[in-house]
């Protein structure tokens, strides 16, 4: 089969044109991401800005104004960056955007998500075409570092007054590649918190049994854990109704101390990676952890290298006029539609923190899932159809 029809398609070639810039992490250069961005916006006849609220992180702002501009407005946020890749393990250069004879372009960034951003604007000029004028105003923000935790990225944006300025009501952001005929939602996310503890104890010969030594403690302390990551196991094995989003991880992620094998050395440390339920009693879950390291023998040090707060999912219902739009969108292409809890971060986060709705939607179905994998594709078809899908939520969210 030929690649013909789906190189020579001007919406495919914006998208393999996007892919090309390997915006990968670590320290990016976004200098070429953003004069593409800008010839974009020109394209569609949108004013387009760029700021930087921080040095050398700009977020490139696109513009589709609405006929009542006072109308709380829409955010379409896609992130800029992506993450590393290894290029032995990939079977097509990762930043050469090839497409195979089944369609699939291979590239990082297909599935998170360069697509989406791409996708937003070729649903805008489709509407653009037709002559649909939104009433309210749309802003189709880019932003940089979301792959490293967006700490210099959309969680600065939201700070800034130009932010403010611009009277967010509702945003779209990313959601997952879904490998079945349903596509997800993303309606909250669970609370990230790394937890670092430092075990302190008796310390001599390794031929003795010394007490309170730093690794007693930390075996005591890792099995309580263990035991509360089982209960999560459990909980997902039994009820089929829930999914990772919905239950509480505990992974330990970082283990280090000791200088010689025949020496009980006075420390150790451990840190866990944890993702709180957003059904989780964070209080009580916290003084738990207290609670285990004084039953070891004390002498633990704990600490937090992130510990985001508690924020509110984003209402799925009758009270939330946006989501009633998509859904309705969705409802009237006859998708099927699945909400759930997101299993990892986006910068939705960043915009519910503030009180705003947002919803993560990706338009990839029945698709391998490959985000941050080797051999990152998206069909050039799912693609095109995202676009279309897109025009559709977008025409619905710009009537609300």
């Amino acid at each position: 089969m030929s690649t013909e029809k789906w190189e020579d398609n001007e919406e495919i070639k914006i998208f393999r044109e996007y892919l090309r810039i390997a915006t990968v992490q670590p320290n990016v250069d976004y200098t070429e991401c953003v004069e593409f961005l800008k010839r974009q916006a020109h394209s569609l006849d949108l004013p387009v800005d760029v700021i930087y609220p921080v040095e050398k992180k700009p977020v490139v702002i696109i513009k589709w104004l609405g006929t009542e501009p006072e109308l709380p407005s829409v955010i379409l946020n896609s992130h800029m960056d992506v993450v590393p890749v290894f290029r032995d393990k990939w079977t097509h250069d990762p930043f050469a955007a090839d497409i195979d004879e089944e369609g699939r372009i291979f590239a990082r960034g297909t599935q998170d998500m360069k697509s989406v951003g791409t996708g937003y604007l070729g649903a805008i000029r489709l509407l653009k075409a037709s002559g649909v004028q939104p009433k309210r105003n749309f802003f189709v923000t880019f932003v940089p570092d979301e792959e490293i935790g967006g700490e210099l990225g959309m969680q600065e944006f939201v700070k800034t007054e130009y932010y403010s300025n611009m009277n967010v009501g509702f945003s779209l952001d990313e959601g997952g590649t879904s490998e079945i005929d349903l596509f997800y939602v993303f309606y909250a996310e669970r609370m990230r918190w790394g937890l670092k503890l430092n075990f302190s104890g008796t310390s001599g010969h390794g031929s003795m049994l010394l007490p309170s030594t730093a690794g007693v403690k930390l075996n005591y302390v890792l099995n309580k854990l263990t035991e509360f990551r089982e209960s999560q196991v459990q909980r997902l094995a039994r009820d089929q109704t829930i999914n990772i989003g919905d239950v509480t991880t505990i992974n330990l992620t970082q283990l280090s101390g000791g200088v010689q094998s025949n020496v009980v050395p006075p420390h150790f440390e451990a840190v866990f990676d944890m993702r709180l339920s957003i059904t989780l009693d964070v209080v009580a879950f916290e003084k738990q952890i207290h609670d285990w390291c004084e039953e070891a023998g004390g002498g633990i040090e704990i600490s937090f290298d992130e510990k985001e707060p508690y924020v509110a999912p984003t209402k799925i219902d009758d009270s939330n006029p946006f989501w009633l739009a998509f859904k309705a969108a969705t409802d009237e292409l006859g998708l099927k539609i699945y909400p759930i809890v997101c299993p990892g971060a986006t910068d939705s986060r960043n915009i519910r923190a503030q009180g705003i709705p947002a919803l993560g939607f990706s338009p990839i179905k029945n698709t391998t899932m490959r985000i941050h994998d080797h051999d990152e594709f998206l069909g050039a078809e799912t693609y095109l159809k995202g676009i279309q899908i897109y025009k559709k939520i977008l025409g619905n969210l710009a009537n609300v």
